[in-house]
């Protein structure tokens, strides 16, 4: 039976820019990374002789993963080689996001614009149906193509 998550992942083209653009674009902490060039990671993910590099992030103040140590997880497969011509388009089947939960969603867009930030829209979208109405949210990109969202959830409702 599922228990809940250990981490979430993503493929990265290069870990070293990647851990500076989620550490300080995103602000969040990294916590540690390895090198795994081992029989039973290749094993595992179905590679043979792989070499991977790892970095794992933590989500400053969000409690870990029950039997977790760690959130976040970004990879660079430095052998096999991964590919970045693929199209992340949101639409594309096997194409995920995050979304991060916010405070004040208009001042953490204009923070992150302000650092070259690419967004899907041109300022925040007030949310007017479903279970988020009255909240507001905000696609954007990382350098490599990945989408994530902000949500600035509804205030509670009594």
């Amino acid at each position: 039976m599922i228990e809940g998550f250990f981490h979430v992942s993503f493929t990265v083209s290069n870990l070293e820019e990647s851990v500076k653009w989620f550490t300080e674009v995103l602000g969040l902490q990294y916590l540690r990374g390895q090198i795994q060039e081992n029989e039973y990671t290749g094993r595992m993910i179905g590679y043979t002789n792989v070499k991977l590099k790892v970095a794992q992030l933590l989500v400053p103040g969000m409690p870990l993963p029950a039997k977790g140590n760690h959130h976040i997880e970004l990879i660079e497969y430095v052998r096999p080689p991964g590919r970045s011509d693929l199209d992340l388009s949101t639409c594309n089947t096997g194409v995920g996001h995050w979304a991060f939960i916010v405070d004040d969603i208009h001042a953490e867009f204009n923070r992150l614009k302000a650092l070259g930030v690419k967004f899907k829209a041109d300022a925040p979208v007030a949310i007017e149906y479903g279970v988020n109405k009255g909240g507001w949210g905000i696609y954007f990109t990382n350098p490599d193509g990945i989408t994530f969202e902000l949500i600035q959830p509804p205030p509670k409702r009594e």
